[in-house]
């Protein structure tokens, strides 16, 4: 290639970088790091106590999704093996009739095997429906700061988006961020 070619190659991928590169955002005093006004000492232990009681049902939310979801996805697995040891004679002698009619101490075993065996992509399973639907939920972006208990004027997180953890929002799946 010739120093000419490479020139104008150099300035079309230029131009294409800095077509992708959006300009800064809108300069907004609101967002600014200001020095913040602290909080008397009995406003602080409230705003405290109201936080920690926000963040703990955020956090009960969060725990019940994870053990309603692990409990659908794993379901099989827990069966699987329920029945694998409740019928092995070595384990837990049953006289259940399905267990001297159809389940033997090999089939019983099978049973176990099997059952951990498929534990793990289950589990795998299990993990990637909870952070998509927290995801899809922002869950986590229902956490809220505990410097909005220490200082004045720390907005809610949730309310500059439009409700309680986005959810009266629509969905917004384009992210800005200053790098």
């Amino acid at each position: 290639m010739s120093d000419q070619e490479i020139e104008d190659f150099e300035v079309d991928n230029l131009s294409d970088t800095s077509r992708m590169i959006p300009g800064l955002p809108p300069y907004d005093m609101d967002d600014q790091l200001l020095p913040l006004e602290p909080r008397s000492t009995c406003c602080c232990w409230a705003w405290t106590l109201l936080i920690v009681a926000t963040n703990s049902l955020v956090f009960l939310v969060n725990l019940l999704l994870v053990v309603t979801i692990f409990a659908v996805v794993l379901l099989p697995t827990i069966v699987v093996v329920y029945f694998g040891f409740q019928c092995h004679s070595r384990v837990l002698p049953s006289s259940a009739y399905y267990c001297k009619t159809i389940l033997d101490d090999n089939s019983s075993s099978a049973l176990i095997i099997l059952g951990f065996v498929i534990m793990s992509p289950l589990i795998v399973v299990a993990m990637a429906v909870y952070c998509s639907l927290a995801r899809r939920l922002r869950l986590f972006l229902c956490f809220q700061p505990y410097a909005r208990a220490v200082y004045k004027g720390v907005k809610w997180r949730w309310y500059e988006e439009g409700g309680l953890c986005s959810c009266a929002k629509e969905w917004s799946t384009q992210v800005k961020a200053w790098v």
